[in-house]
């Protein structure tokens, strides 16, 4: 199994971007640092998006939004499904809806 490391701060990551932007390589400072090619790769585009030099995908901010927006997606189905179950069973209790006969 990969090892896991906790994420760079983002301080770091925006040194790093600067550092590139000045004109150093990507490949020169993920010999001298720690994050990957590829990582540093990621960032600078990442950074390019946020600032609007880059629009071929989602902002930060945007992908933070999308995902609150599916927690509490995920949210709403759950208590609209407890809802649901919870007024079958009253409706049960209170004998508005029928019982369903097993007898066929």
């Amino acid at each position: 199994m990969p090892r896991t490391r906790p994420p760079y701060p983002p301080e770091f990551r925006r040194q790093i971007v600067e550092l590139v932007r000045a004109g150093r390589s990507m490949r020169e400072l993920a010999s001298e640092f720690e994050p990957s090619y590829e990582t540093i790769r990621e960032w600078v585009r990442q950074a390019n998006r946020d600032e609007g030099l880059d629009l071929s995908g989602p902002t930060t901010d945007e992908k933070e939004e999308l995902r609150r927006l599916r927690r509490e997606n995920r949210q709403l189905r759950l208590e609209r499904e407890i809802l649901a179950k919870a007024a079958a069973w009253f409706a049960q209790e209170t004998g508005s809806v029928p019982r369903k006969r097993t007898d066929s």
